[in-house]
């Protein structure tokens, strides 16, 4: 006697001809909602165009017309995340906004975006995290001639290396902000997976030399002294231009992460060598424009203190008062005078918060000189 029950339950089933046609359905109406969409980006488009002619024709500054809005992109990728209800994670699901937003603001106005290069740094990464693929990377020999171009407006934002969790703050990218105009727009996490790669082919004994920059080195040193402790290592600008130099030579092996060793074709010697495995970089998107609030946001400074007993004290105070998150502080020397420090300092909150007022005021009362960096979306993915 047959089951009705167990052939019922199997005729429920579709075949898996039946689920590719509904994926196939499924396509369709996502391929054409995205197309709404960028035809929408087009009318946005338009708009600011309009606004932007307008504002010449008055006699006001046409670049207060923003084609890319931070904190805009910000709110969205948030609202992605919150909304998402699976089976994909929620972070999955904004990488492909991420990509959808990027391919319609490249319809708007392409952007111009700077790194820290050359191709495969850990910065062109970043970028491509933040801004996604439709943006047009630059790629510059050090951090300084990133400020340079978007401070000549030669691109429209850049990205920089500001700290790493396991060899602390970046101080080429704090000193370059000291005398920029430039802001921080935004903020961007990256989990730095290193390698040792060389040319195909290469044998151990053929390495002389193994280089890498210098915070990728002190990333990945107690590893390379382990097993390869006799092997010169030397400092150079960029991962990307020790991968580039390890292509050239086959006596030298450079570290770095696998989109180098993708963009130069060398083989990996020695995977996952980095020290710790929660090896994380901060990086800093910067431009000429101020951001808006997201409402989740951070604020940074740089402060001169006078040079009297308590300064350190009267800096902190106001953040302990208000209840505010100082997130991090550092210090680097002034240029200026001897023995005189500048502090930067970050925290929560924008700078348009009235209790974020309240706290720069404070800070304004006992400084020689207080300067805005920037107030900018916490990072999103």
């Amino acid at each position: 006697m047959v089951d009705s029950s167990k052939s019922d339950c199997a005729a429920e089933v579709p075949s898996l001809a039946e689920l590719r046609d509904s994926i196939d359905s499924i396509d369709r109406q996502i391929h054409q909602l995205i197309n709404q969409r960028a035809v929408c980006a087009q009318r946005v488009a338009d708009a600011k165009f309009i606004e932007f002619e307008a504002a010449k024709a008055d006699g006001r500054d046409p670049e207060e017309v923003l084609f890319y809005r931070p904190e805009r992109e910000a709110q969205v990728l948030r609202k992605v995340m919150e909304r998402n209800d699976g089976p994909l994670e929620g972070r999955a699901v904004a990488h492909i906004f991420r990509e959808i937003m990027s391919a319609c603001l490249a319809l708007e106005k392409p952007m111009q975006v700077a790194y820290l290069g050359p191709e495969g740094t850990f910065t062109q990464a970043a970028a491509v995290k933040h801004f996604g693929h439709a943006v047009i990377p630059q790629p510059q020999q050090t951090i300084a001639s990133v400020f340079g171009q978007v401070e000549s407006g030669e691109c429209n934002y850049g990205v920089v290396p500001v700290e790493n969790s396991t060899e602390g703050m970046v101080t080429h990218t704090l000193d370059s902000f000291i005398n920029s105009s430039l802001k921080i727009c935004g903020e961007v996490e990256l989990r730095i997976e290193l390698n040792l790669m060389a040319q195909s082919g290469v044998k151990i004994e053929q390495v002389k030399t193994i280089v890498a920059h210098q915070q990728a080195l002190a990333q990945s040193r107690l590893w390379l002294d382990k097993h390869w402790p006799h092997v010169e290592r030397v400092a150079v600008s960029s991962n990307g231009e020790g991968a580039k130099m390890a292509a050239a030579d086959p006596s030298v092996a450079a570290v770095a992460g696998v989109m180098a060793q993708e963009e130069y074709n060398l083989v990996s010697l020695s995977s996952g060598i980095e020290d710790f495995s929660n090896n994380t970089t901060r990086f800093l998107i910067i431009g000429r424009e101020a951001v808006g609030s997201s409402g989740a946001d951070k604020t940074s400074i740089a402060v001169t203190t006078r040079n009297k007993p308590g300064a350190l004290f009267n800096l902190l105070q106001p953040f302990q008062d208000a209840g505010v998150m100082l997130t991090r502080i550092d210090t680097r020397p002034s240029r200026t005078e001897t023995w005189t420090y500048v502090f930067f300092m970050e925290f929560e909150g924008h700078v348009d918060d009235s209790d974020v007022k309240g706290i720069m005021e404070q800070i304004r009362e006992q400084s020689v000189v207080i300067k805005h960096l920037g107030s900018y979306p916490k990072a999103a993915l």
